[in-house]
Formats: structure tokens, C-alpha cells, sequence
């Protein structure tokens, strides 16, 4: 395929997903996919084993994959796994947590929040103490990296708590699956939910759900949604050998193979957290020197995206910074944090260190209320 004919992107994105990919991952897009080709379902039933391998050394998990967005595969995971006569504990710290506890009250759930505001990890403590006294409590859930700040949260420790107490815990790695090294088994994850357009560094239109099989086989006509009912999905995938139960969004599949070759080729997740990382730590020394300072404290900052306190100066105004920055090549965020007001600087994608000397370059040039 001549890649000499795909456009050039007018900018990089610096978000947590959608992200920058490869011409080589945009490329194989080109080409149009039956959705009930045997030659498309191999590639399904290989994206499907890779990410099992990827979560894992254990036997014991299966992955399932489910159109839309990230959110709609949390909302099928939630809804599929948590019983009728179930109860949720959300650890929230963030716009993420808050909404797993927006989909059990839309949905009817019966949950419990512990929100420890935008800047504080979860209670461990009160955590264990809830656990104890509360015997209704089936599932506890979590956001690992929230992107409302960049905040990561400690899902070791947690996991040891939800654990001990027979729980089942479930874990939205939405932007940190495939970017930080982690074993899920080890970790006591019964649920990781991430999406293509992440630290795997494809493009948006598909979620996915890592399970441990001995408790997902329970979950057989719990959903509370046709269209998202996880198990069903998963069904018809071991039973078709890669086949979706409604149209599936094919050329992003597709990209989204190309893309987990790439990591592959990167030396895998531990080699890409270590660039992501590097990115992250030279962002923040150098938007420091500018005068920037992060929200969060770097004992919590995860490497995927970070968020720094808007300039006091009357004259900022974050519209003006983004296009001035978008001019130069870069587009970053707007903040999501309530009570403070802050921009967000995403590092991860096929992104590289002269990408990140450049923007910093390029915000330099472009801070004029100085």
C-alpha cells in the first residue's frame, strides 16, 4: 500500500483517546471487510486471544469485544455482571468514577460511592470497613487511570481489600491498559474494561472486556439491555468463532489488529510504558519551567495524561491558548476537574520525544499574556 498517498495529519493529538496513530494503523482502513467472512473473523478471534494474553499469563480469562465507545462497554460490563439483587461500591475520584455511578442509577443498580474528591486516592481504610459492615456489597469498581487529571490510582492495594472480602472487583482501564504493565490475575481484576482507541493506539469504535470465565459464565441473562448484553455478545463470539451478533465496526477492527502487531513490534507494553513515561516526565519539566504547575501530586500522576492549573493572569483564556497551540500543530484539552480550573496535556499515541520538544517549543511561542 503506498503510504505516500495518505494526507498528512494537519496536528497531533495530545488527548487520552481519541489519539494519534500510525500511517500504517489509518492505512489498512482502506480496505472493506465482510462481517461474516471467515478471513475477518480470524482476525477477531486473534485480537480477541492477544488481548487475553496481553492482561495475563493465567489461564482462566476471555476477552469480549463490543461496539461503541469505552462507556458502553463499562455500561454492558456493569449491567451484565452486577445481579438483580446486587449492590456496587464506586471508588471515585474523578468525572470517570462519577459516571459508573450515573450508569447504576440510570440502570437501577443499587450503589454505594465513596468520592474522594478529584485529588485524593480511595479511603483504603474506610474501603475495608464498608466491606465489612456492608454484606449487601457484591462488586466493587474503580477507574485505574482517572483522565480527569491524570490521577492513577492504587488498584493493587485496592485489590488486596476487594479480594479479602470476596468481592468482585472490576476495573475501568480505559486509558492505562496496554501503556502500564500489569497482570490482571495477579492484580485479583475480575473485570478490566479498556477500548481501541487507547494506549493500544488504535482508532475509536469498539470496547473491550477482559473476564474471569469461572464468574462471567454466571452471568447468563442478567443484562438489562439487548444491544449490550455482554454475555450474549461473548457467546456468539466462541460459538461463531469471531462473529459479532450485530454488524461490527470493521475497518476499526481491522486497525486495531495493525495496531496490536505495532506494540508487538515495540517490544511490547513494558517498552511503551517506558516511552510514555519518558514523554510524560519531560512534558511536566518542561511546562514547569515555563511557569506551569501540575495538579496532581507526582506520587499519583500517572504517565497518560496530565493536568495543570490554568495561568491566573486576567489575560489567559484557554479558547485563545488551544487555537494558538492548534496552529502550531498540537491540540490538548479542556479541564474536567470542578472546582479548579486546568487544561489537560495528553503524551500517549504514536508519539515520540522530538514531538514533545517540539510542542513544548510550540507552547513556549504561544503563551502571550506574559
Amino acid at each position: 500500500m503506498d503510504m505516500q498517498n495518505l494526507p498528512e495529519n494537519p496536528y497531533i493529538l495530545l488527548t487520552p483517546g481519541p489519539l494519534s496513530t500510525s500511517r500504517t494503523v489509518k492505512a489498512v482502513m482502506l480496505r472493506d471487510w465482510c462481517t461474516w467472512d471467515i478471513d475477518y473473523n480470524r482476525i477477531v478471534e486473534e485480537i480477541r486471544n492477544t488481548l487475553t494474553r496481553l492482561a495475563t499469563s493465567e489461564t482462566g480469562y476471555t476477552t469480549v469485544l463490543m461496539q461503541g465507545s469505552g462507556t458502553f462497554s463499562v455500561e454492558a460490563c456493569l449491567t451484565t455482571a452486577v445481579p438483580e439483587q446486587g449492590k456496587l461500591l464506586v471508588l471515585a475520584n474523578g468525572a470517570y468514577g462519577r459516571r459508573i455511578t450515573r450508569i447504576a442509577a440510570r440502570q437501577g443498580i443499587a450503589c454505594v460511592t465513596h468520592d474522594s474528591g478529584d485529588l485524593d486516592p480511595p479511603d483504603l481504610p474506610r474501603l475495608a470497613h464498608t466491606l465489612e459492615t456492608d454484606t449487601d456489597i457484591t462488586h466493587v469498581a474503580v477507574v485505574h487511570c482517572e483522565t480527569t487529571t491524570g490521577f492513577l490510582n492504587p488498584i493493587e492495594e485496592i485489590g488486596k481489600i476487594v479480594r479479602q472480602s470476596g468481592r468482585i472487583f472490576i476495573v475501568d482501564a480505559m486509558s492505562s491498559f496496554g501503556g502500564i504493565p500489569m497482570d490482571i490475575a495477579d492484580l485479583g481484576i475480575d473485570y478490566l474494561v479498556s477500548s481501541a482507541n487507547k494506549c493500544i493506539q488504535g482508532v475509536p469504535g469498539f470496547g473491550f472486556v477482559i473476564a474471569r470465565k469461572s464468574i462471567f459464565s454466571q452471568t447468563c441473562g442478567r443484562a438489562r439491555s439487548l444491544s449490550l448484553d455482554l454475555y450474549d455478545q461473548w457467546k456468539t463470539m466462541e460459538n461463531g468463532k469471531g462473529k459479532w451478533r450485530y454488524t461490527s465496526p470493521t475497518h476499526v477492527v481491522r486497525a486495531f489488529a495493525k495496531a496490536l502487531e505495532e506494540l508487538e513490534k515495540e517490544g511490547g507494553v513494558t517498552l511503551r510504558f517506558k516511552r510514555y513515561l519518558a514523554n510524560n516526565r519531560f512534558l511536566i519539566s518542561g511546562m514547569k519551567e515555563m511557569g506551569f504547575t501540575p495538579l496532581v501530586d507526582i506520587r499519583y500522576q500517572s504517565p497518560i495524561i496530565t493536568a495543570f492549573l490554568s495561568p491566573s493572569h486576567p489575560d489567559y483564556n484557554f479558547e485563545v491558548f488551544y487555537t494558538r497551540l492548534k496552529e502550531r500543530g498540537f491540540v490538548i484539552y479542556p479541564g474536567k476537574v470542578t472546582r479548579t480550573d486546568t487544561f489537560r496535556i495528553g503524551n500517549i499515541g504514536d508519539i515520540h520525544r522530538p514531538d514533545m520538544e517540539r510542542l513544548i517549543e510550540a507552547v513556549r511561542s504561544s503563551i502571550y499574556w506574559r
